[in-house]
């Protein structure tokens, strides 16, 4: 198979001369693209389009020039899921060719598939880099840190979407709470995105040794997924609130060769310059503009061109002009029609939980007799976990006092009380008559039995006179971090239900106060944009055409 396999790549010219090295990386990115859909491999695993890195590397590294052009710099760049080595090597290579060609540009990586970090080492060995392919590692980074206590002056990776990280739970634990590797907590365990982005942040050097800065390809999951106190959300609080989300570019859709999801480029930094400080640039790049092909709309990308031939599922690429503009438009950190500019704490919120009150009403009606007998606590009234005789007698016993119970409650009128204060005192009127001395889990199984949700019924009390919460009716409010919840009940909440309540024993475990803290960035929402329906005289017509056509099909089947 080897000897056949050669034998093909050796009938074709891949010389230098005629294949450069981007082609080279295309033809490569292609077979593993095909090896992949064969095998069933994650979505976005092994491989990044170039033009993709080549916008990621350019947004890390803008601004930097002055520094990076200083004789005798030296930088280092790591990434943790290095794959083939295709970020790292584009990276060294813009700065060597674009930036300055004297620097020291040592490279670091972490990969955890065997034969493509063979492949990373073996690339790097060839093109005669052999101290940066000793800092190449194999096995998990998550499990085995390769480059344990080392920090980074750039860092970027392209992690798997949606893969588990099971195998690696047991370190991740070790390594879980404060001024430790995975400090915000972890996310759900079929998605490891946000540990490879606490990994990287693990990692950036101290500000007094002139910071660091990330730049992350990740799918929407990170952005919104998890509820308020959620791992997922806490991670995202955690990022926000130390000021380290700098920029995020939504890509356009279908940039990748085995996933059409929607993908968008993190950038972050521990040394943000002072007027983006506690502020978050949002770029649209997946912004798109309608023409009229054939008479019909068609969404076309503003910021990709597509492709002659689709790569899997890559139809559409990044140009050279694209690339410029979309870096452009994350350096310059203006408003427009593609940017916008939020406060860190614009993407947070706290949930509070809205009560309203219980209301039942009470009735000794067959029916309501016979969900009493369903009930738990009554049932095993007539059970026992003794042996042999005495669990009879006991059973027997238990038996009688439901017969009891029953005879007691079928006496009671069958009048429909609307206050459970009154009921119970009739309730209990009744068992004493009868000296029947029940227990508190009883009577409550009885009360459960024979009441039902009734909105004009009064509201149901606790020994304190306060109003209890039926659970049914129970709802959630998010209030945006910037504006009071008091404030926020009053004017959205007590209009439409007059007697609800705030619930202020849930409260945020890290701040203490009223309701979780929650931060999600819904991109989609803050770049929506309303399109009006059409009007009816333009949609009638059309509907009565589509009748007709279907009156005469109808016909011809009736033919």
């Amino acid at each position: 198979m080897l000897f056949l396999l050669i034998k093909k790549f050796s009938e074709v010219d891949l010389s230098p001369d005629r294949i450069d090295n981007h082609m080279m990386g295309t033809l490569f990115e292609d077979l593993i693209r095909r090896f992949n859909e064969q095998m069933n491999e994650n979505p976005g695993e092994h491989f990044t389009p170039r033009e993709v890195i080549r916008l990621m590397v350019r947004m890390m590294l803008r601004g930097d020039e002055v520094a990076l052009k200083q004789q005798g710099v030296v930088r280092t760049i790591y990434d943790c899921a290095c794959g083939s080595g295709g970020m790292l090597s584009i990276a060294k290579e813009h700065i060597i060719k674009n930036i300055n060609p004297s620097a020291d540009i040592r490279l670091f990586g972490q990969e955890v598939n065997d034969e493509t970090f063979a492949v990373c080492k073996s690339d790097l060995l060839i093109k005669g880099d052999d101290r940066d392919a000793d800092n190449i590692m194999p096995n998990s980074s998550f499990s085995a840190d390769g480059h344990k206590d080392k920090r980074f002056d750039y860092m970027l990776v392209n992690p798997p979407y949606g893969k588990d990280w099971n195998k690696d739970e047991g370190q991740v634990k070790k390594e879980t709470g404060k001024g430790q590797r995975f400090e915000a907590g972890t996310p759900r365990k079929n998605d490891g995105q946000l540990l490879f982005l606490q990994h990287l942040i693990s990692k950036m050097k101290p500000v007094n040794e002139c910071g660091s800065r990330i730049a992350i390809v990740l799918n929407g999951s990170p952005l919104f997924t998890g509820d308020a106190g959620s791992g997922e959300s806490e991670i995202r609080r955690w990022i926000l609130e130390n000021d380290w989300l700098e920029t995020i570019v939504a890509l356009p859709s279908q940039m990748f060769f085995n996933t059409g999801i929607t993908t968008y480029i993190w950038i972050l930094s521990n040394r943000k310059p002072a007027h983006r400080q506690y502020k978050v640039l949002l770029v649209n790049g997946a912004a798109t503009y309608k023409v009229k092909e054939r008479g019909k709309e068609k969404d076309i990308e503003v910021f990709a061109q597509k492709m002659r031939k689709s790569l899997g599922d890559k139809r559409n690429e990044l140009s050279e002009g694209h690339i410029q503009q979309l870096d452009d438009l994350a350096f310059e950190f203006k408003e427009g029609e593609f940017t916008k500019i939020f406060d860190s704490i614009d993407f947070g919120y706290r949930k509070i939980t809205i009560e309203r009150p219980l209301r039942l009403n009470f009735q000794v009606s067959p029916e309501r007799l016979g969900r009493l007998e369903a009930q738990t606590a009554f049932m095993n009234l007539a059970t026992s976990k003794k042996k042999s005789e005495a669990a009879d007698a006991e059973i027997e016993a238990g038996k009688a006092l439901q017969a009891s119970i029953l005879e007691v409650l079928r006496r009671l009128d069958s009048k429909l009380y609307k206050d459970r204060k009154q009921f119970e005192k009739v309730l209990e009127a009744a068992l004493s008559k009868a000296k029947l001395k029940l227990s508190a889990a009883v009577k409550k199984a009885i009360l459960a039995a024979l009441s039902e949700k009734d909105e004009t019924a009064e509201i149901c009390v606790d020994d304190k006179g306060n109003p209890e919460a039926d659970g049914d009716l129970r709802d959630f409010e998010t209030v945006p971090l910037k504006e009071d919840i008091y404030t926020y009940f009053q004017r959205e909440v007590l209009p439409h239900v007059t007697d609800a309540w705030i619930n202020e024993t849930v409260r945020d475990e890290k701040d203490g106060e009223v309701g979780k803290v929650g931060y999600e960035i819904n991109f989609n929402r803050h770049f929506y944009e309303y399109q009006p329906l059409r009007p009816r005289a333009e949609i009638a017509p059309e509907i009565k055409a589509l009748q007709l056509r279907l009156l005469a099909v109808f016909q011809d089947m009736g033919h």
